[in-house]
């Protein structure tokens, strides 16, 4: 795996929320761990980071604006020089400056982490690969949680992340592991 000097890593929707006990069971426990190691690799190698902040549009989110939940997770705080995104749907390219920041910089692979796999993840990552931007989503750097199929089939957090991610790769995006990543910059 070849990571570009320019890589830029989108690390989507790690506010304080995404801990409320009212999303339920969650997989992937080691995911902000990972994260965080990509996180430091970046910086390490002065590569763009770009923070994205979800402000939902429905009070019973835990993103609703004008509440912790909305908040950065300590660990997750955006330096000074790194580009913070903010948006109310959730890919993270809709309605948002990220296409254009990314062109701008000549930036066309981007490492995308965060929560939750099968939503602002997914869509980011479907939405990225269509612009034609060469996505990667380590598949141990975001989560997912349990959940019903259309059909109310009761469904593990595991099995969501695992099809999410089978949705992804090969067509939208290359789905690897952090480790993989973090040897390829090293």
């Amino acid at each position: 795996m070849h990571i570009q000097p320019k890589a830029a890593l989108v690390l989507i929707d790690m506010q304080q929320g995404i801990n409320h006990p009212k999303l339920g069971r969650r997989n992937n426990p080691d995911a902000e761990q990972r994260m965080l190691e990509l996180l430091s690799a970046w910086r390490d190698s002065g590569r763009t980071v770009i923070h994205v902040r979800h402000f939902s549009r429905s009070p019973n989110s835990v993103f609703w604006p004008q509440q912790s939940g909305v908040e950065f997770q300590p660990a997750f705080m955006p330096w000074d020089d790194e580009g913070e995104l903010h948006k109310q749907v959730p890919d993270a390219f809709c309605h948002s400056a990220l296409e254009g920041w990314l062109r701008a910089d000549g930036i066309n692979q981007v490492v995308i982490v965060g929560v939750v796999t099968n939503n602002s993840v997914e869509s980011t990552a479907r939405t990225g690969g269509n612009l034609g931007f060469e996505v990667i989503v380590p598949h141990d750097a975001c989560f997912t949680f349990d959940g019903a199929d259309f059909f109310g089939q009761p469904r593990t957090a595991e099995d969501i992340h695992a099809m999410s991610l089978a949705n992804l790769h090969g067509e939208y995006a290359q789905v690897v592991a952090t480790e993989t990543i973090v040897r390829a910059i090293s």
